[in-house]
C-alpha cells in the first residue's frame, strides 16, 4: 500500500494511551496506524524522539481581518498558531471591522481568511443587539457558534448583550442548533466600580484589578446558566478565570445543563502576583488572579470539570498598551503560539498531566464540541493534522521567535520545554524546523449540526 506520507518512530498519543506506531497519510487523511508500514511514500519524516500529538484546535482567537488588519491578520496570526502546534483556530466575532454580525460579515472574513490562513479555521458570528434577524444566514453559513458579551466588550462596533438580547437570542439558537459562547463578567459590577475609581483618581494596575472581582465572574455565569435552563440552549463560558467560575459550570452540568468552559493559558501561569513585573502585556478581561487561584485551574484541568483550554490571543498594535492609565491600555494578551509549550511544560512535565489527558484539553474537547468531523484526534479516517514535539528541547522564549504581527508576549523570558518541531494540516507540513510555509492549505471548517427545531 502506497501513502503519501508515512512519519516514523515517533510516540503517538491517542485517546487513551500513548504508543510507538507509524501513521500512514493518504488524501489528507490518516489511513494507516500500526508498529511498522511497509511499501513506498512520497515522504517520510523521521519522528525519533519525538511526541506526535493531535494538533491543536485554538477556540478562541481575535485575528481582527478584516478592518484592523494591522492589529493581526489571519497570514500572521495562522502562521502563529502553526508555530505552536495548531492546526486549526476558531476566529472571535469581534475585533474585526464589520463584526462578524450578520451575512455580509461573514463573506467578507471567509474571504480574508481564504487568501491568507496557512491552518484550517472556523468562524464564529456575534450575538449583539438587534441582530437577532440575521442569526439565521449566519447559522446557513456555517458559523462555529455565536459570541456574546455580557460586559462592555471595548469595541464601539460590538455591543454587549442585555439580558433580553441574551435571551432572546439563546432562543434561536437553540431552534439553530449553535451554540452560544459568553464572556461572562457582570456589566452592573464592573462599570461601577470602575466609574468609582476612575473619579477617585484610582487608574492603576492594583485598580484596574479590583474593578473586576471575581464575584462580577460567577455572577454572570450563574445568570446565563439560568437562561440555557430556560432555553435549551447549548452554552460554552470562554476564559474562566477562578476555581469558583469553574465549581458554578461543575455544578450545572450536574443539573443537566449542556454547559462547557474554558480557561486559558495565563490564568494558569501567570498571575496578579507578579503584574507588576509583567505590566500591561498581562492585561486581560477577567483579569489575572492570584497563584492559589491558579492551582484550582489545573486541578480543574486535570479532570473533566474544565472543558479545554484556549489562548484567547487578543493582540494590538504597541501604541494601544502604551497609555496614561492601566485602564485605558488595550485589554487582550497575545498567546496562541505559546499554548502547547507552556502546556507541555506546566502541565505534563511539571504536574504530571497525561499526555492524553493534554490532547484532549486542546483538540479533542473542542473538535467534539462544536461537532467538527474528522478532527481532534489521531485515529484511522480522521484528518492527519499532527504536530510533532521534541520533549527535551526547550530555551526561554524570545521575541525573534514569534510569527504575531507585533512581537509582544508577558510570556517572554520564560522558559518553554517542548518544542514544536513540525505541524501538519490534512498531511501538508505547514511548520518545520522553525519556520512556516507560504502554501495556504487552509480551509474553512463548520459543525455537524442536527436538524433544526
Amino acid at each position: 500500500m502506497a501513502h503519501d506520507v508515512i512519519i516514523r518512530n515517533g510516540r503517538v498519543v491517542l485517546r487513551d494511551e500513548v504508543a510507538a506506531l507509524a501513521i500512514g497519510i493518504s488524501d489528507g487523511r490518516i489511513e494507516t496506524l500500526a508498529p511498522e508500514i511497509d511499501g513506498p511514500a512520497a515522504y517520510e519524516i523521521d519522528a525519533a524522539g519525538q511526541i506526535i500529538l493531535p494538533a491543536l484546535i485554538d477556540a478562541h482567537v481575535h485575528f481582527n481581518e478584516p478592518g484592523r488588519t494591522h492589529w493581526e491578520g489571519f497570514a500572521s496570526g495562522s502562521a502563529a498558531i502553526a508555530a505552536g502546534g495548531g492546526a486549526c483556530f476558531m476566529d472571535m466575532p469581534l475585533n474585526a471591522s464589520p463584526p462578524t454580525i450578520d451575512g455580509a460579515a461573514f463573506d467578507a472574513k471567509l474571504a480574508a481568511a481564504s487568501r491568507h490562513s496557512i491552518t484550517d479555521f472556523g468562524l464564529w458570528g456575534g450575538l449583539v443587539p438587534g441582530n437577532l434577524d440575521r442569526l439565521d444566514e449566519l447559522a446557513a453559513r456555517g458559523v462555529v457558534g455565536l459570541k456574546a458579551f455580557m460586559a462592555d466588550s471595548g469595541i464601539d462596533d460590538f455591543n454587549r448583550a442585555d439580558d433580553l438580547t441574551l435571551l432572546e437570542g439563546m432562543h434561536r439558537a437553540a431552534k439553530l442548533g449553535l451554540l452560544v459562547a459568553v464572556h461572562a463578567e457582570s456589566e452592573a459590577l464592573t462599570s461601577a466600580l470602575t466609574r468609582r475609581a476612575r473619579e477617585s483618581g484610582r487608574v492603576g494596575m492594583a485598580d484596574y484589578l479590583a474593578s473586576r472581582p471575581v464575584v462580577a465572574e460567577v455572577e454572570a455565569i450563574e445568570r446565563v446558566v439560568v437562561f440555557a435552563k430556560e432555553t435549551g440552549c447549548r452554552l460554552h463560558i470562554v476564559h474562566i478565570s477562578h476555581p469558583h467560575g469553574i465549581r458554578a459550570v461543575a455544578a450545572a452540568r450536574a443539573e443537566g445543563v449542556d454547559v462547557t468552559c474554558e480557561t486559558c493559558p495565563h490564568y494558569l501561569v501567570l498571575s496578579a502576583d507578579e503584574m507588576e513585573s509583567l505590566g500591561v502585556a498581562a492585561k486581560c478581561a477577567p483579569p489575572l488572579r492570584h497563584r492559589a487561584d491558579a492551582r484550582g485551574l489545573w486541578q480543574a484541568a486535570m479532570n473533566n470539570d474544565l472543558q479545554w483550554i484556549a489562548s484567547d490571543h487578543s493582540p494590538s498594535p504597541p501604541e494601544m498598551k502604551e497609555t496614561a492609565t492601566f485602564f485605558d491600555a488595550w485589554g487582550g494578551i497575545a498567546g496562541c503560539q505559546s499554548t502547547l509549550p507552556l502546556l507541555m511544560l506546566e502541565g505534563h512535565q511539571k504536574r504530571g498531566m497525561p499526555l492524553t489527558r493534554l490532547a484532549r484539553l486542546i483538540a479533542g474537547a473542542p473538535a467534539e464540541r462544536f461537532r467538527l468531523r474528522g478532527k481532534g484526534a489521531i485515529e484511522i479516517g480522521r484528518d492527519a493534522d499532527l504536530t510533532l514535539v521534541d520533549p527535551a528541547a526547550g530555551r526561554p522564549l524570545r521575541a525573534e521567535d514569534l510569527f504575531y504581527r507585533h512581537r509582544q508576549s508577558p510570556y517572554l523570558g520564560r522558559p518553554i520545554h517542548g518544542m514544536i518541531r513540525r505541524t501538519l494540516v490534512r498531511g501538508r507540513t505547514i511548520f518545520a524546523d522553525g519556520k512556516a510555509t507560504g502554501e495556504q492549505p487552509g480551509r474553512l471548517v463548520s459543525p455537524a449540526r442536527p436538524p433544526t427545531r
